[in-house]
Order: structure tokens, then C-alpha cells, then sequence
């Protein structure tokens, strides 16, 4: 037995000696939802907010690398391992999903202007823990478990709401995220306020755009491993945001009042 069938097959094993893999999933979420009240009070070490509390600092890139690669490729292995990786509408989820983290994983990182920054080891083996665990339940859900989707589901307004969501979303965050990358010229340092696109109204709209995207990833599949990713992505990414927007507000005395952190008019 290769290595890849041998540990697939203990995945197998731990699913089927609890309960049910709902209840895993469900526990899942109840640690999201436990850990959020701490999550806003702490400042998670990485980027502006960088330091060395959290374990050995190492290269910013190879940490993007390390910590996304496990969204990648275990939800790919699990989806391509099961039986619904030939049917239509799990390939159509299958294909949203390495979309964005082939870009997250092999395109983003290589794009930062990050020569010289550092990343905490320990915010990348965290990381890493909450990719292994997403790109599982969401992998073999979609890819064996699923039972419910069948050529119809297309025409579903789930579906269709969702897609809509997600590629919206996607195209936010990606827009925001070039708009960082290329905020400052050539040679310039320091930070700068972002002004154009949806940073007119929110201080990160990269994360909402994550936010939105997740959420319809939720709604299209409709499955308790998409809500469980949706309810991860704002937990980790709405107190970002909160954090994000404090600190511009801190470090820039004339930063815009009437902009919102990562909720155009709302929050």
C-alpha cells in the first residue's frame, strides 16, 4: 500500500469509529465559534503585526506556501480519491476551489513585495492545522459523502445564488489584494491609505471579499462542511479586519472617517 492509501485509509477508519462525520463537523464549528471572543482580543502576529512571540520568524513567501498548500492539495486528494469526482456538479465545486487556492498558493505569494519580511512559525503551523482540517471535511464530503447532487442541483437557486456569491467575492478579493501589491511605487516605503476600489468604503475589502466568496461556497453546496468553512473564514478574518482597521486609524491621523473596516457602511 502506497503512503497516500495508507493514510487515507486511516482518515477512513477515525470517520467511522465516531459517531458520524456530521458530528465531527459540528465540533469543528463549535471550536470556531468558542475560540472567536479570543480571536478579537488577540492580534494574530503576521504582516504589519509581526513579531517574534510566536515562534522562529521565517521568510513571509515560503510561510504563504506552507500554510495555504494544505487547502490545495488534501482537498484535491480527498476529492479525487471518492466516487464523485467524475460527476458534474462536484467537479464544478471541485474547480472553485482550486481556482482560488491555486492563486492563494502558487500565484499570490510570489506577487508581495515581501523581500526581507518574516512570518512566526507558529501562526504557519496554525494555519496549517485549519487548512488540514477545511481541505478534509470539504474534500471528502464533496468527494464521497455527498449523495444530493445531481444535474438538477444547476438550476437550484442555491446554486445559483451561490456561484454568484463566490465569483463575486473572489473577484472583490482579488481586485483588493492587486490594489495592495501595487500600492506603493517602486522604491517607496512605508504604508500608504489605499483609496481606490472598494477601499473607498471599507479598510479591507480583501477579507471581505474572502468573506462574501466563502459564504457563497456555503450556499452552493448547502452542505454543513461549507457552512463550517463560511463560519472559519469570518471567524478568522472578521477580527483581521477590526484589527486592520484600528490601526490605520492609529497610524494615519487624517485616515477617512466615514470608512467602515470590513462592512461597506455597517461595520
Amino acid at each position: 500500500m502506497v503512503p497516500g492509501e495508507w493514510f487515507y485509509q486511516i482518515y477512513k477508519q477515525i470517520i467511522m469509529n465516531i459517531h458520524s462525520f456530521n458530528l465531527v463537523v459540528y465540533g469543528w464549528i463549535v471550536i470556531a465559534i468558542l475560540i472567536f471572543p479570543f480571536v478579537l482580543k488577540i492580534i494574530a502576529p503576521y504582516g504589519r503585526h509581526t513579531t517574534n512571540r510566536w515562534g522562529p520568524l521565517i521568510d513571509n513567501r515560503t510561510g504563504w506556501i506552507l500554510m495555504e498548500s494544505p487547502a490545495l492539495f488534501f482537498f484535491a486528494w480527498f476529492f479525487l480519491s471518492g466516487p464523485n469526482h467524475k460527476s458534474a456538479v462536484p467537479l464544478i465545486f471541485f474547480t472553485f476551489w482550486i481556482i482560488h487556492y491555486v492563486n492563494r498558493t502558487l500565484v499570490f505569494p510570489f506577487r508581495l513585495h515581501t523581500k526581507g519580511k518574516k512570518m512566526p512559525v507558529g501562526i504557519v503551523l496554525s494555519a496549517i492545522c485549519f487548512n488540514l482540517v477545511n481541505g478534509f471535511v470539504n474534500g471528502y464530503w464533496i468527494g464521497t459523502l455527498a449523495q444530493k447532487y445531481d444535474i438538477s442541483w444547476l438550476l437550484d437557486p442555491r446554486f445559483i445564488l451561490g456561484c454568484i456569491m463566490f465569483m463575486a467575492g473572489m473577484i472583490i478579493n482579488m481586485r483588493s489584494d492587486n490594489i495592495l501589491i501595487h500600492l506603493r511605487k517602486p522604491g517607496e516605503k512605508g504604508y500608504v491609505i489605499p483609496v481606490q476600489g472598494l477601499f473607498r468604503y471599507i479598510s479591507c475589502p480583501n477579507h471581505f471579499g474572502e468573506m462574501v466568496e466563502w459564504s457563497g461556497f456555503a450556499v452552493m453546496t448547502w452542505c454543513l462542511p461549507g457552512l463550517s468553512f463560511a463560519i472559519w473564514t469570518i471567524v478568522n478574518l472578521l477580527p483581521r479586519a477590526l484589527q486592520h482597521h484600528s490601526w490605520y486609524k492609529s497610524k494615519f491621523p487624517d485616515y477617512p472617517p466615514e470608512r467602515k473596516a470590513v462592512i461597506p457602511f455597517i461595520l
